[in-house]
């Protein structure tokens, strides 16, 4: 632009960024990139690279599987994927100060999103539900069928031949971030979730059916960066090395939909250099990541910046537990996100399936909130419930826990954005002598790709007062 023979400079989307940290080219295996990848968080991997405070860096990322799922209407990947090699981060990178002195355990890690996006050519995703007896999801017990829908990027927005008549603006983000785990806070971990396995089915278990309980320390599938397969070394960081599944206090599989440009996290550093990893690119995610394979996964870059709080995680943050360990990350959410102004909300309470009830369990309220979103916006839409349990796991919906004190009952919501829609999805007055509302149960707009469960486990049928199954 020229105004009184002067130019206007528009500004850039995202800072320069000075370096390419970590390259990845998804059509290659996962073990075959220059800076090799990781999968386990352990203090003993080796940095992949260096960078300091206030500089633009890049990493990109592969999507988490590493490329075992496909661009095509076959969910025969998803069943069978091997979930032991998941997830493939990018790093661990060393961080030093502009003097050139390290993170030390105790400082807090500034980690600032400038940038983010689909990689250049691979402007595609995907979501799905895992086979029941590999991987499963929190509503597996009643879709235990592995399934797939592919979504396009045309610019900020997605859309699927497998669900049509839905479009809407992705929040692009990093399903996890962390830094390394000391081994004395990867002790803790180890111990306190083999507890939980060796304890064994709990009554929640009766109501959520994802199993195993926690996925513990595992060789099998283990990509443990620069440390070479066959040592000693990789036999001991691969056989206590923790799985990246789980949220943790070094922050890892937090899933918060909303962390994308402009925001900052502030990590907790437990070894020197803070060795920070990412991740696990979603182009869009609902509240819950429901079905488990359940954002828009995808291959993508991050542009960052980090700084460095000396001696922050005393200042700022305050263990819960019995360790000084104990803490989590503080989230600092920018100020993008899509524009919604209508939405339908979905409530659930603490009534499991069965009618039981149970004390304040928001995850039974939750699960419920889904429940009754399919429900409900399958019967209006016209759509499988396998294909709104997708969309409800990658759409932009909010889930809120809207009641944790009255007694018996946890009340949760799930909030859906009516413009992601290509119809009106509210409840309608019939019209005498017209025809039903627009949608009611009419009309079938396909379906999601699919492989049938042929395990020997029970699925849950909702039953109405009248005993049929819904």
């Amino acid at each position: 632009l020229r105004s009184s023979n002067q130019y206007i400079t528009m500004p850039r989307i995202g800072a320069p960024v000075k370096q390419t940290l970590v390259h990845v080219d998804p059509t290659q295996k996962p073990g075959s990139h220059p800076q090799p990848l990781h999968n386990r968080w352990h203090p003993d991997i080796p940095a992949v690279a260096e960078t300091s405070t206030g500089v633009v860096f890049r990493l990109e990322c592969l999507e988490w599987t590493g490329g075992q799922i496909q661009d095509n209407d076959s969910a025969e990947d998803v069943k069978n994927v091997d979930l032991s090699v998941c997830h493939h981060l990018s790093g661990p990178i060393r961080v030093n100060d502009a003097a050139g002195l390290a993170a030390q355990p105790g400082d807090l890690l500034v980690v600032e999103i400038c940038n983010l996006g689909p990689l250049e050519g691979h402007e595609w995703g995907y979501c799905g539900t895992f086979d029941r007896e590999n991987g499963g999801g929190f509503l597996t017990d009643h879709f235990p069928d592995a399934t797939k829908a592919i979504w396009d990027f045309e610019g900020i927005y997605a859309s699927t031949r497998h669900i049509p008549g839905v479009r809407f603006a992705g929040i692009i983000h990093p399903g996890i971030i962390g830094t390394a785990p000391s081994h004395e806070l990867l002790k803790i971990w180890n111990t306190r979730e083999g507890a939980l396995v060796d304890a064994g089915e709990t009554t929640l278990t009766s109501v959520l059916h994802t199993r195993p309980l926690a996925l513990l320390p595992e060789p099998k599938g283990a990509l443990l960066g620069s440390v070479k397969k066959g040592t000693p070394e990789w036999d001991l960081i691969a056989s206590t090395g923790a799985r990246t599944v789980p949220g943790r206090e070094n922050g890892g599989n937090c899933d918060i939909k909303n962390l994308t440009r402009g925001c900052r996290v502030y990590m907790p550093v437990f070894v020197e250099g803070a060795n920070l990893s990412l991740g696990d690119m979603h182009f869009s995610q609902g509240d819950g990541e429901v079905s488990f394979c359940g954002a828009i996964e995808m291959s993508g870059f991050l542009d960052l910046k980090v700084d460095i709080i000396r001696g922050g995680m005393e200042r700022y943050l305050t263990p819960m537990g019995p360790s000084k360990l104990n803490v989590n990350p503080i989230f600092e959410i920018g100020p993008l996100e899509p524009r919604f102004s209508e939405w339908l909300v979905f409530e659930g309470i603490s009534v499991d399936e069965s009618g039981r009830q149970h004390y304040l369990d928001a995850s039974v309220a939750y699960k419920r909130a889904c429940l009754n979103a399919i429900d409900y916006i399958s019967k209006v839409g016209g759509y499988t419930k396998s294909q709104v349990y997708l969309l409800l796991s990658c759409c932009p919906c909010e889930g809120r826990l809207s009641g944790i004190v009255d007694i018996p009952n946890a009340v949760a919501t799930l909030a859906i954005p009516l413009a992601i829609f290509d119809r009106d999805m509210r409840p309608k007055r019939d019209v005498p002598g017209g025809p039903p509302p627009q949608g009611v149960t009419l009309e079938t707009r396909g379906d999601v790709a699919r492989v049938p469960y042929t395990g020997s486990l029970p699925t849950t049928i909702n039953l109405c007062m009248c005993g049929i199954g819904h």
